[in-house]
């Protein structure tokens, strides 16, 4: 189920996904789950933003004593 965010001033996309979502990558999707708000660059205060749920990859890379 996806969880709303209302944003505050100066907010912009990338910081949005990194603080909502966990990365910045997740920026496109964050944006193309918000259309309404796509020209948006820099959010003023108030707006009401959908956080679509996402995937979460897990890293294999470390050693199974630190998975």
């Amino acid at each position: 189920m996806a969880k709303t965010y209302t944003t505050q001033q100066g907010d912009t996309w990338d910081i949005i996904a990194l603080r909502q979502m966990g990365s910045e990558k997740y920026m496109s999707v964050l944006i193309e789950a918000n259309q309404s708000h796509n020209a948006t660059v820099i959010f003023s205060a108030g707006a009401t933003l959908t956080i679509p749920e996402t995937d979460i990859p897990t890293v294999q890379t470390l050693p199974p004593w630190k998975r």
